[in-house]
């Protein structure tokens, strides 16, 4: 009985990390959305040190990107559903070969909606910072909050605790900066305003962008990135 128990924990001390790397390799539903970044890259090279946007469906859907920041090199790589492990995973082919400058990150969402918690949240953010910096030094990286949104309300209480989590450490780092988009996308009751979101109560109308983009201005100014003048 001793020799079953001691092969039983054996096969188990082989088999678990073997496990866990497989768990934190993402789906290979995203292979086309990455061959597709990387096909777009050869085709029309990126400008380095740019400010490079990062993350899930909230960053992919910003298609006016480049005209909310005039003046501003900016880089859009995200790809919808995402989680955060997702870009960590991809970083040497989507945020190594840019050499940002800055890079800002919407991620988090979908892990909280995928049942991570708080803690879940905070530790895969911290190895993406440790992943992007891994080929591009000390790369300031700046946290857009995640969202309250109408259609996953009932999960705001998980996402807050996650951001407070984010915001927290983010204090206690160089150029990791947190910048919290919570307060105005909630009405004076703390509910998601329905006004800011497509019909489908989660994905953002222009409306909701225009409170990114105000939020990140000065964030950006900080790091040498001013809005063209005139717009």
């Amino acid at each position: 009985m001793k020799r079953l128990t001691w092969l039983a924990l054996l096969l188990m001390s082989l088999v678990a990390p073997a496990m866990a790397q497989a768990d934190s390799q993402p789906s290979s539903h995203w292979i086309p959305d990455i061959e597709a970044f990387v096909a777009a890259d050869r085709e029309h090279p990126p400008m380095y040190h740019s400010v490079l946007f990062i993350g899930s469906s909230s960053i992919q859907f910003w298609k006016s990107l480049a005209e909310d920041f005039p003046g501003i090199p900016v880089i859009n790589r995200g790809f919808g559903g995402s989680a955060l492990p997702d870009s960590t995973y991809y970083a040497d082919r989507i945020v190594w070969p840019y050499k940002p400058a800055v890079i800002v990150m919407y991620a988090g969402d979908n892990d909280v909606n995928d049942g991570a918690t708080a803690g879940q949240v905070l530790a895969s953010f911290q190895q993406f910072v440790a992943r992007a910096r891994q080929g591009v030094p000390g790369v300031p990286i700046v946290y857009i909050s995640i969202k309250p949104s109408v259609e996953r309300v009932a999960l705001w209480p998980a996402m807050k605790a996650a951001n407070d989590r984010i915001r927290d450490w983010a204090a206690t780092q160089k150029d990791v900066r947190f910048v919290d988009i919570a307060p105005v996308m909630l009405d004076a009751q703390g509910k998601p305003r329905a006004e800011l979101f497509r019909p489908d109560g989660l994905h953002m109308l222009p409306a909701g962008y225009a409170l990114w983009i105000a939020a990140l201005k000065p964030v950006l100014a900080d790091y040498g990135f001013v809005i063209r003048s005139g717009t």
